[in-house]
């Protein structure tokens, strides 16, 4: 049924856009061209999260920070093999599925510790990724509030996402 759900919206958009007599094919130029505005005015601000995220990784900070903080993390009830992960993944999606590839084959699909990986994977986001995107075009430059928030969620997500896999 998946198949069939795209051509669909699709159809019904240019039936809405005919029946309204709005040329869709004009509004959807109009849209392509504002995307490529957006690329462009984006772009140096994932460049940088990007760069950063591979210069933490590389330097080896992100295992430094796993190996100090995995006490704290499992007195919480995360795994401590899931530090690098939970830590990573408010800065990068393709690192933290990296590192999810990792523990599938170091521990098996089947293992706890997959599971929590898995469910920690889909449970939080690139916080800081989605924010760059977000409030660079909002203009907004005062994150007080909005990051620290996501990071207390994404961890509180974490939290449940163990205590769910070892209950379930």
């Amino acid at each position: 049924m998946s198949i069939y759900i795209l051509p669909v919206l699709f159809i019904l958009i240019f039936m809405y856009g005919f029946i309204k007599k709005v040329n869709t094919y004009d509004t959807f130029v109009k849209g392509a061209k504002g995307a490529i505005d957006l690329v462009v005015s984006i772009f140096p601000f994932i460049a940088c999260i990007m760069i950063a995220v591979t210069l933490l990784r590389v330097s080896g900070v992100t295992e430094y920070l796993a190996r100090l903080l995995s006490p704290l993390f499992s007195f919480l009830g995360i795994p401590p093999e899931l530090c690098e992960l939970v830590l990573l993944r408010p800065f990068t999606g393709s690192g933290s599925f990296a590192l999810l590839d990792d523990v599938l084959v170091t521990y098996g699909p089947d293992s706890y510790i997959s599971r929590c990986a898995c469910v920690i994977l889909g449970c939080s986001e690139t916080i800081f990724y989605v924010t760059t995107v977000y409030f660079s075009q909002t203009k907004v430059k005062k994150l007080l509030y909005a990051i620290p928030c996501a990071l207390i969620a994404s961890i509180f997500g974490a939290i449940v996402a163990c205590l769910l896999c070892r209950i379930i």
